[in-house]
């Protein structure tokens, strides 16, 4: 039996009014399937970025992933690594968030 899980809509939301709450500001850059699209996080800092995607950890739990790498990379490279994702799941949203320490807020502390 799968569990139970909140539409991506929702969860982007969520992601959005948490990341306020610890002082980040984000936007939505795509939208995707408002019921069960991926999810896309790209974190801002000046004209640095890093992408992470959702995963399920060995446990089942939804984690980050560090899709681009432990290091920054420039707007270019982060273009590239998006359009190459959309490319796969048509179906994915990517949020934005600005961020002073390249961490992504809690993804189940919403």
């Amino acid at each position: 039996m799968s569990t139970p899980r909140l539409k991506t809509g929702l969860r982007v939301q969520a992601l959005l009014r948490l990341a306020g709450r610890i002082g980040q500001s984000g936007a939505v850059l795509r939208r995707g399937d408002a019921d069960s699209g991926g999810l896309l996080l790209v974190l801002r800092r000046g004209a640095q970025l890093a992408a992470f995607s959702e995963m399920r950890d060995a446990h089942g739990k939804l984690a980050w992933l560090a899709a681009t790498g432990t290091a920054p990379v420039d707007q270019e490279r982060i273009d590239s690594y998006v359009d190459r994702q959309i490319r796969t799941d048509p179906d994915l949203w990517v949020v934005e968030l600005e961020t002073a320490d390249f961490v992504p807020p809690p993804i189940n502390g919403a």
